[in-house]
């Protein structure tokens, strides 16, 4: 036997491939194994049952939860496919007034964490919000409640519906004006164009966006949480499950993580499936140019465009303008101060700077993990690296409190002790945000030829130097554009935040829902607001340097 036929050649990419199987292995595919094989366990003497899957489709409190979720999930995406896709369709095709605002401000507006918005929807429409109080006092009318099933359906529509927004309105924009043109010369106009011809082509896409919004609405525990109100979901149950103050049972959590990521990875094989079945590449020569209608026509475009941006951006107003605002107590009093700043500098000091500097040390680490394993996955594309790309996605489509389940019960022992310290929150941010830069890097490696490197490598250069030099230079829009994403979910993430954090490791987001929890409006106010203020100046320093004027996902 010719043994040389087996010998590895460990050159710079393939130590990189061992280096990261190693650390997924490490850090995800053994914590995710140990879920599932505690799922199995009774949890009074460790052995094998199937007592507590049968404990949770026995009694309908536990799975009237799922019926829960996939009510509102499913709903919230036809909703936000609804709203999402004729905006792009309005913003793309027709000349509006104001377009690179309402764009900053749709990008904004979906850049900020759910539980945010849900919080502000109940300073307003709650039962001592601003809306509530002034139609009960001057109207004697109650308004709608904020709380329950139609208040989530609420929040998560306008907060999600801007990713189908995005999705689509980048397909437009590589569709070919002539196919048009071409189908309005056989008569095909209005209504009958849209759903014939650009509905079908977009379809590929509405997908993968209706995908990002149902997994989004899925995985959120914060919304829930803050104005669920006997309205329980999934992530509200395994969280409660997990960290009951009756004694939690970590097992039984186990058990429903599993479930749900057995759910979650269903539907995305058959996302994708439907996905490749129908998907195709579009090039544009003759890019969709906007035009110029009047009319009612056009009062109505602007009307309805206005009218959802607006509601979109309300949250992020109405937590900017009560920040400042006087308080007493829970209630917001007459007048305007920075004592909600003051207080968050002298209690909540230590939670801003743990957000900052563990979203730095993540974000570091999801841009040298994202180029590499985008790097290999494109360039030497074979099973192991496709191995590799999969399992680095795969957290994708994980809920944030069964990861941080998973790591929490995994690392809470040694040999690697991690529970309680930094290191498992940056471990959660790192695994959970890195699928955002690897695909927008991927992206951008596909559009680079190989010539250059190949000439680098045969002028006398190593692999490591010729990467750094030359293809990690060339990647840089597609790493930023991803790490931009990376970044302003990494320090806005509360679903594994809620689980993995200790009094010294306390970041903004948890520090918001724990002021929400205890009616301190104004100080959650205070924090939001630099989220939101750190979020706008993110992009403007994006577009800054990337020199562009929008976001790809």
């Amino acid at each position: 036997m010719n043994r040389s036929k087996f010998k590895i050649n460990l050159d710079f990419w393939n130590i990189m491939i061992i280096l990261c199987f190693v650390i997924f292995i490490i850090f995800l595919v053994y914590p995710l194994s140990s879920l599932i094989f505690n799922s199995f366990k009774d949890p009074s003497n460790d052995a094998f049952t199937l007592a507590n899957y049968k404990t949770f489709f026995e009694k309908k409190y536990y799975y009237q939860s799922l019926f829960n979720s996939f009510s509102i999930t499913i709903l919230v995406t036809i909703f936000a496919v609804l709203l999402g896709v004729p905006l792009a369709y309005l913003m793309t095709t027709l000349k509006i007034k104001g377009k690179f605002i309402l764009e900053m401000l749709i990008i904004i507006s979906v850049l900020s964490p759910p539980f945010i918005g849900a919080y502000s929807w109940i300073l307003l429409l709650g039962r001592s919000g601003v809306v509530s109080n002034f139609f009960r006092e001057n109207f004697n009318i109650q308004t709608p409640s904020i709380y329950g099933f139609a208040g989530i359906l609420i929040v998560f529509t306008f907060k999600l519906f801007p990713f189908i927004y995005l999705y689509v309105s980048g397909a437009l924009k590589k569709m070919d004006s002539s196919l048009i043109e071409a189908a309005e010369s056989l008569g095909t106009t209005g209504i009958r164009k849209v759903y014939t011809l650009i509905l079908p082509l977009i379809l590929p896409t509405i997908l993968a966006g209706a995908l990002l919004v149902f997994m989004n609405a899925l995985a959120d525990f914060g919304t829930p949480m803050l104005i669920g109100e006997g309205f329980s979901t999934m992530p509200v149950l395994i969280y409660s499950e997990f960290i009951s103050e009756v004694g939690g049972n970590a097992y039984f959590a186990a058990a429903l993580s599993s479930i749900m990521i057995v759910i979650t990875a269903v539907i995305f094989i058959g996302q994708k499936y439907i996905v490749n079945k129908k998907s195709f590449e579009m090039s544009s020569l003759r890019p969709i140019k906007p035009v110029k209608i009047k009319g009612t026509k056009n009062l109505l475009a602007h009307v309805f465009i206005y009218l959802t941006v607006a509601i979109a951006i309300i949250p992020q107003v109405t937590v900017i303008y009560t920040s400042f605002l006087k308080t007493q107590g829970s209630i917001f009093v007459k007048g305007y101060s920075f004592d909600s700043y003051i207080t968050v500098m002298d209690r909540m000091g230590d939670s801003i700077l743990n957000t900052f500097f563990y979203g730095v040390i993540a974000i570091i680490i999801i841009i040298i993990l994202g180029m590499l394993i985008s790097y290999v996955s494109v360039r030497r594309n074979n099973f192991f690296t496709s191995l590799l790309d999969t399992i680095a996605m795969f957290p994708y489509i994980i809920p944030g409190s069964v990861l941080g389940i998973t790591l929490l019960v995994t690392f809470n022992d040694q040999p690697l002790m991690l529970s309680g310290s930094a290191a498992i929150l940056i471990v959660a941010y790192v695994i959970r945000r890195l699928p955002y830069t690897m695909r927008s890097s991927a992206a951008i490696i596909y559009q680079l030829s190989p010539s250059l490197e190949e000439a680098s490598i045969s002028l006398g250069y190593s692999q490591f130097k010729t990467f750094i030099n030359i293809t990690a230079k060339l990647m840089m829009p597609g790493v930023l554009a991803g790490a931009l994403l990376s970044w302003i979910t990494v320090i806005n993430e509360l679903s594994s935040s809620i689980i993995l954090y200790t009094g010294s490791t306390r970041t903004m987001s948890v520090a918001i829902y724990s002021e929400v929890i205890r009616a301190s409006y104004g100080t959650a106010a205070a924090l939001s607001t630099i989220l939101t203020i750190t979020t706008i100046i993110t992009l403007l320093i994006f577009f800054k340097f990337s020199k562009s004027k929008e976001i790809s996902i």
